[in-house]
C-alpha cells in the first residue's frame, strides 16, 4: 500500500522516468535514480530549448519552432555523441601499425626498468662546477658589500669566454645559539 501513494504523490515526469526503466527490464534500483535521469532529463531539455532560441534569433524570428529544435538536437547529438570509426579503417590502422616491431628487451636480473629519461624519478638537473676558485674565501656581513662597479678586462674576457658558468656565493655563517 505505500508503494501505491507513493506512486500517486511521485510527479508525471517521475511517472514516466520509472515506467521506461520498468519497460527497459529494470526492476531493481535505488530511488535517487530517478532524480538523477530527472536532473539529466531537464538540463538537456533547458540546453536544447536555450540553442533554439539562439538559432531562432539568428533567424530574425519572434519565436521557436520546430525546425529550430531539430537544428538544435541535430547540433547536440553531433557535438556529444560522436560514432567509432567502421571496423574496416580500424583493423587497417591496427595492421599498420603492428607492422612495427616492438622493441627487443635485454632480460636481466630483477624487473625490467624503462630508461632513465623515461621515468619520472630521474635527476632533472645538473651541477655546474665552477673552472676557478677564488684564493681566498669571501666572507660577507650584512653591514659591508663587496662589489666591483668596474670589472678588469681580464674578468671580462673571462666572462665573454665562458657564458654558461654557474656562479655561486658563500653563505653567511650562522651562529650557534
Amino acid at each position: 500500500m505505500g508503494d501505491k501513494d507513493e506512486e500517486a504523490s511521485m510527479p508525471r515526469d517521475a511517472k514516466i522516468v520509472k515506467s521506461l526503466l520498468k519497460s527497459m527490464g529494470v526492476e531493481d534500483y535505488e530511488p535517487r535514480v530517478i532524480h538523477k535521469f530527472l536532473e539529466l532529463w531537464y538540463r538537456y531539455v533547458v540546453d536544447v530549448l536555450t540553442d533554439a532560441q539562439v538559432y531562432s534569433e539568428h533567424a530574425g524570428k519572434s519565436s521557436i519552432d520546430c525546425d529550430d529544435v531539430k537544428l538544435a538536437i541535430q547540433s547536440k547529438v553531433n557535438f556529444s555523441f560522436s560514432q567509432p570509426p567502421p571496423r574496416e579503417v580500424l583493423l587497417e590502422l591496427a595492421q599498420n601499425r603492428n607492422k612495427i616491431p616492438l622493441p627487443k628487451t635485454i632480460a636481466g636480473p630483477g624487473i625490467p626498468l624503462p630508461p632513465d629519461q623515461d621515468t619520472l624519478v630521474s635527476p632533472n638537473y645538473q651541477f655546474a662546477l665552477p673552472n676557478k676558485r677564488p684564493a681566498e674565501p669571501l666572507e660577507e656581513t650584512e653591514d659591508e658589500e663587496t662589489t666591483i662597479p668596474n670589472p678588469s678586462q681580464e674578468e671580462k674576457a673571462d666572462m665573454q669566454q665562458n657564458p654558461h658558468q654557474r656562479v655561486s656565493f658563500p653563505l653567511p655563517k650562522r651562529q650557534k645559539d
